[in-house]
């Protein structure tokens, strides 16, 4: 343990050696000059500099375990004692080349053994003088800093005397101005007219403080109806609570509305004075703003969870309902009308693939394959699909910018983004309009809440109804519609807002009821290099199926019980031999168990505990290159990241004949692997 000299009040001085011998010289040598504490190790001097300050460090250069070089190194690179003066204690290195080794690890200094005790004492005696000042210094400017707070202190007191406040009126003024808050008094009597509004006020709601002096009533005249009887109360109530506090709207003279953040306390009473309020008026408007756009988007993001984890359950229940159908077809001869019910009900399990799909998009955990996309090819796809749906009412024009780059996204759900926005439009305008569709090169700066670049900017512009302001931030969310009943989903803007962020990039909306709407949509730009799609497994519907003896042996795994059972059944009836798991721990005991049994694994991805990703690396593991297909109900980018490019993603809910293809090539693939390797 260190050995600490008793606190004096004194500067301490840290000497750090392995000989005992040398730390009593030390402690004996400069005992006159501080307060000594003594350190057998570099690691005991770093606990010490940990606990407090130092005025000097002494430091021996050769010590067993952390020399000094690396101790000073450390002292160093520590925040509280990298300024502290380090002198070098040696008795063997006088070589220049290690007298700069140590004045590079950072000593100011060098003392040789056997030290001089003049010489010794002389060079601490610098430095603790130094240190002593400096700390004199500090404590100066603290007493300082003490003195300044109380002469504020003490000249906001005069401005509760109306005559302290003439007298330095102009010296304070120019200290309020530079404020953004307003310093005001009022009078406690109905109707609480002003005594005292500093200059501030200007700048804050663009009329000078002689006007709210002049006219006693105008600054409660340009609050909000709404807001006006609070904010009379809160001033009632000041009377009896001694202090108020409140948020309202002010009309500023630009017409704008400002929020105001209202506080004051009521001044002490004095014989033949008035009582009044002293207060400050914070403008709080771009705060509120923040605040409700924070809340907003926690808001989008909770329902997008909500939104992806009901859309996982339903491709469950869609794909077993699918899937029963299919195999129900194959396995029984329908009469012409039990067919018709089984097309009709086929119909609508497919439409409500369609509602899941876009409840993804708007979650963002749809599956995308970005490409470059040239919006003026994209531009003469989506003419021949519009006209037919706008109408002779409505006129499109395109305003592609002649330079505009390529974006990177996803072509399909490009186009079906654009087509929404085009048919909001189009709704948006029962009389007949124009629908502008632009495209411009854009840059994003880090303020602007996307990462900074460059973007590609796809605009929809209607000269329809518009949207309420108030409604604006509500357009973007599920099921929202502004629309009649039966006459929209509500899920048109939210699945553009959805792949817009999904795709890295935004969206945003300005309306003006009675005038239009528009619509931009920033993607990022493609730099034309390849961008490699997701790959997908060739069709082989016409690959001929396996024999019966030669039936490959699957190991199937879902939670879902009904739609493991019937997707288990139709794999059977194709003539593939099945073991079912109903989770992923179960998965890996009969993997474990039987290593070399199953062909091919077919697995969910998202189930308790144990994922479909865990349970193809446990295979993996024990079989390098274990074929295996992951089945999804929804597109989770970051959970799956890490998966094997050679394992195929299936989306629930998938055709019966999607899932046997898969099987199929990849079985046949491993097979020409086997080949290769055999030959080899």
């Amino acid at each position: 343990m260190p050995i600490v000299a008793a606190a004096t009040g004194r500067a301490r001085i840290l000497a750090v050696d392995d000989d005992e011998r040398n730390l009593l010289a030390v402690r004996e040598v400069l005992d006159p000059v501080g307060d000594v504490v003594c350190a057998h190790s570099g690691e005991e001097a770093l606990r010490c500099l940990l606990k407090e300050d130092f005025a000097v460090v002494l430091l021996d250069v050769l010590m067993p375990g952390m020399d000094g070089y690396e101790t000073a190194n450390l002292i160093r690179q520590r925040e509280r004692s990298k300024r502290t003066p380090i002198i070098f204690l040696s008795a063997i290195n006088k070589e220049e080349a290690h007298m700069l080794r140590g004045y590079d690890a950072g000593a100011v200094d060098y003392v040789f053994k056997p030290f001089d005790t003049l010489i010794l004492r002389s060079k601490v005696a610098v430095f603790v003088d130094l240190y002593e000042k400096t700390r004199e210094i500090e404590e100066k400017a603290a007493r300082e800093q003490g003195l300044l707070e109380a002469a504020l202190q003490a000249q906001a007191e005069k401005l509760e005397a109306e005559h302290a406040l003439r007298r330095s009126k102009d010296q304070q003024e120019a200290i309020l101005r530079s404020l953004p808050v307003v310093f005001h008094s009022r009078s406690t009597d109905e109707p609480f007219g002003p005594l005292f509004v500093s200059d501030g006020v200007e700048a804050l709601t663009g009329f000078t403080s002689e006007r709210f002096l002049s006219e006693p009533d105008f600054g409660v005249s340009r609050v909000h109806p709404e807001d006006r009887e609070r904010v009379a109360q809160a001033h009632r109530d000041a009377a009896s609570h001694g202090s108020y506090s409140c948020e309202y709207r002010w009309q500023a003279a630009d017409g704008s509305w400002k929020i105001f953040l209202d506080q004051g306390v009521l001044a002490p009473a004095e014989e033949d004075r008035q009582r009044a309020l002293f207060g400050t008026l914070l403008d709080i408007t771009e705060r509120r703003q923040l605040e409700e756009q924070v809340a907003h988007t926690r808001k989008i993001e909770t329902i997008g969870q909500l939104t992806g984890g009901i859309a996982h359950d339903f491709n469950n229940l869609l794909a077993s309902i699918l899937s029963g159908l299919s195999l129900m077809e194959r396995q029984v001869k329908l009469p012409d009308n039990a067919r018709q019910v089984l097309e009709m009900t086929r119909h609508a399990a497919r439409q409500g693939v369609d509602l899941i799909n876009r409840m993804l998009a708007f979650s963002r955990r749809q599956r995308l394959s970005p490409t470059t996309v040239h919006l003026p090819k994209l531009a003469e796809t989506l003419e021949g699909l519009l006209a037919p749906v706008l109408g002779g009412r409505i006129r499109l024009h395109w305003k592609i910018s002649a330079d505009i780059a390529p974006a990177l996204a996803d072509k399909g759900q490009l186009e079906l983004a654009i087509m929404n926005l085009v048919l909001n439009a189009r709704d948006a305008m029962p009389q007949g309009g124009t629908i502008t569709l632009g495209a411009w090169n854009s840059r994003a700066e880090a303020a602007s809440g996307l990462d900074p670049g460059d973007y590609v900017v796809i605009s929809v512009e209607d000269t329809g109804v518009g949207i309420a302001p108030e409604l604006l931030d509500k357009v973007v969310e599920p099921f929202f519609t502004t629309k009649e009943v039966g006459k929209g989903t509500g899920l048109g803007l939210s699945t553009v807002y959805g792949f817009a962020q999904q795709s890295r990039g935004a969206l945003q909306i300005q309306s003006e009821v009675g005038r239009g709407t528009r619509v931009e949509l920033w993607l990022p730009c493609s730099d034309e290099a390849d961008i490699p799609a997701i790959a997908n497994i060739a069709p082989a519907s016409d690959m001929p199926r396996l024999e019966r003896e030669k039936a490959p042996d699957i190991l199937l795994v879902d939670d879902s019980e009904s739609l493991r059972e019937i997707t288990a059944a139709m794999l059977r009836d194709r003539g593939f031999m099945v073991v079912t798991a109903t989770g992923g721990a179960e998965a890996l005991a009969w993997i474990e168990r039987e290593p070399d049994r199953f062909d091919l694994i077919v697995t969910d991805f998202a189930m308790p505990l144990v994922s479909g990703l865990d349970v193809v690396r446990f295979a993996r593991g024990l079989r390098s290159g274990w074929p295996a297909i992951i089945i999804s109900g929804y597109a989770d980018a970051t959970a799956m990241k890490d998966r094997p490019d050679d394992v195929p993603l299936l989306g629930k809910p998938y055709p019966d004949e999607a899932l046997v293809d898969m099987i199929l090539e990849l079985l046949k693939r491993s097979r020409h692997l086997a080949v290769r390797q055999g030959s080899g």
